[in-house]
């Protein structure tokens, strides 16, 4: 079989390494490729936007398969131009790939076939748009409605800030002319993860959950990026959320778009939105494998990726034989300083024979060339640093030990990759730890945990005594950093010791809830959690229930400090709680 593929990033050097591994494989061409698929593949100088040229190549060498991995040629059309001549494409027509060149295409084809979305509007004039937002006055998300490299979605807490970001998109022109046509959603709440599926149309085959980190920040802070690192599986898209995800979004869309007579046939790629609750949202579909999700995901295709592409072009998925590893994935995107601004290129690589020594590492070029031999920089994300593990613990370890012998002038990378994976590993997802003195005291901690579940933030509550079991009560505290607990809340009455047992073994913020528990009605618990020694802080807040409700918002606000969505999540709840007083005075008028 020869097989072409299109594409220069390392989404295409993961499939060239993938598909150079199939037997049915005898000659490998992408086009424009990178110096990182020597050896795999031939690079052939054709950019990826020339869609009669690559025509031209593919019939000339009599290629059995083309696989296109960025979306712009493919919204532009080159399936139905390659299919006209007879050549086999995996991928989607351009009336298809629409549902990435187009958001509001997606969102109204979303509505038609009842695929779970946030609420949104359209404008194609900026005046228009900007007197919604303000009237709106309420967190949203301001979209440019064509491609833009990923970078075309700003997330606005107020309407100033969704003033700004419609001047940015409609009249500053950002992202060129896709932001002719603005698309501006509720901002839905929760934790994100990508869903990608194989289809012809008609046969529908998973592939394993994945998450990507967009920010180009550690904590997920700062502007958005095409991808600063990806893991596989997102232990968020548990069994029961997958076959949801199924029911609700995957098979809708493609059973829709076949019943207008478009089928669907490519890699359909959903971006989630999964709410602390269970509930689903769909923030975009894509048309392709995703960009660093390909990395970690293809790494676990344990089947030959040819086979499976072609059988999906010749609409006989249902014949492929598709097989995941176990183990989880890792990708470390490594970028030149400055992105997704200004950055230099033309630096020198070095340490990539080093790096090729660990254990269970690939890695994937992106941005890279070569100058008078010598490996360069010439794009902002420059490599994909990809691994394999046992958990996603060793994953992660497996990865940045290869990323630290990579080096060249102005390297920059997250530090955090798979951050939310490694906390739902160590501590069962758990950022917050409430502890009570007596199980007798859980209906008033109960006021924690719905404070902290109805902010998406995830908690665990056990009983530990400062008195009875001061020993795990330690151990408790003193461990709790590195399990990935963030804040811990101690309710505890009469002499009220646990909050101060706690703060004494950790360095993390404690916040005590005094309990009433004696004939003192709290007042004694109260103040001996608000004195403490020098040197051994712990917060105080009132008595009983409220106090408990209050601990859960105080340290959802201290996590909210290195984390925007969360951030996000509370002014959203700020203004909820105006819109019912808001609402309780209108009634009370009426």
């Amino acid at each position: 079989m020869k097989v072409l593929v299109i594409g220069s990033g390392g989404r295409e050097h993961a499939l060239v390494w993938k598909l150079a591994q199939s037997p049915q494989v005898e000659d490998l061409y992408c086009a424009p490729g990178n110096p990182g698929m020597t050896g795999e593949a031939e690079c052939v100088d054709i950019a990826s936007d020339d869609i009669a040229g690559l025509k031209a190549f593919a019939l000339e060498k009599g290629i059995d398969l083309t696989v296109v991995g960025p979306e712009a040629p493919l919204v532009a059309g080159i399936a139905d131009e390659f299919e006209a001549a007879g050549l086999a494409v995996a991928g989607p027509s351009a009336y298809a790939a629409q549902l990435e060149g187009s958001k509001a295409f997606a969102k109204d084809a979303m509505t038609r076939f009842g695929v779970p979305t946030a609420g949104y509007k359209v404008f194609t004039d900026p005046a228009e748009a900007k007197a919604y937002v303000r009237a709106a006055d309420r967190p949203l998300v301001i979209k440019a409605d064509g491609l833009a490299a990923g970078k075309g979605v700003i997330l606005c807490k107020d309407a100033a800030e969704a003033e700004d970001a419609v001047k940015l998109v409609m009249e500053d022109k950002a992202f060129g002319d896709a932001g002719d046509t603005l698309v501006a959603e509720e901002w839905l709440l929760g934790e994100e993860a990508s869903f990608l599926v194989f289809t012809d149309g008609k046969t529908i085959v998973t592939m394993p959950s994945s998450q990507d980190h967009k920010a180009v920040g550690e904590g997920d802070t700062g502007p958005n990026t095409g991808g600063m690192g990806a893991y596989s599986p997102a232990p968020v898209v548990t069994p029961p959320m997958a076959e949801k995800v199924m029911e609700q979004v995957i098979r809708p869309m493609v059973q829709g778009m076949a019943k207008e007579g478009h089928p669907f046939k490519g890699i359909l790629y959903a971006g989630l939105m999964i709410a602390p609750d269970g509930e689903l949202g769909v923030l975009e579909f894509n048309v392709r494998f995703g960009d660093p999700e390909a990395q970690p995901l293809l790494v676990r295709l344990d089947s030959d990726l040819a086979d499976i592409l072609l059988k999906l072009a010749q609409g006989k998925l249902d014949q492929a034989e598709v097989k995941w590893s176990e183990r989880p994935s890792v990708c470390v995107v490594l970028a030149s300083g400055g992105y997704p601004g200004k950055y230099q290129t033309g630096k020198q690589i070095t340490g990539l024979e080093n790096a090729a020594t660990c254990r269970e590492v690939t890695v994937f070029h992106a941005g890279t060339k070569l100058v008078d031999g010598k490996l360069v920089t010439s794009g902002g994300r420059v490599l994909g640093v990809t691994a394999l593990g046992s958990s996603v613990a060793e994953a992660i370890e497996r990865a940045y030990e290869a990323c630290d012998l990579i080096q060249w002038e102005g390297k920059y990378l997250r530090r955090d990759i798979g951050h939310r994976a490694l906390a739902r590993a160590v501590s069962g997802g758990a950022l917050v730890g409430v502890l009570m003195g007596s199980a007798n005291d859980k209906d008033i901690m109960a006021e924690t945990g719905k404070a902290l579940s109805g902010l998406g933030v995830p908690y665990e509550m056990r009983v530990m005594s400062a008195h009875r079991t001061p020993a795990e009560a330690a151990a408790y505290a003193s461990g709790a950093a590195a399990r990935g607990i963030k804040v811990l809340i101690a309710g505890a009455g009469m002499a009220a010791h646990l909050a101060g047992a706690l703060a004494a073994q950790s360095n993390l913020p404690v916040i005590a809830v005094p309990l009433n528990a004696s004939p003192l009605n709290g007042l004694d618990a109260l103040l001996a959690s608000v004195q403490m020694p020098p040197g051994v802080p712990v917060a105080t807040v009132a008595i009983g229930k409220p106090g408990a409700y209050n601990a859960g918002i105080l340290a959802a606000q201290i996590i909210a400090l290195g984390d925007e969505d969360l951030a996000g999540r509370l002014a959203l709840r700020r203004i909820e709680m105006a819109e019912k007083v808001r609402k309780a005075d209108a009634e009370l008028q009426g």
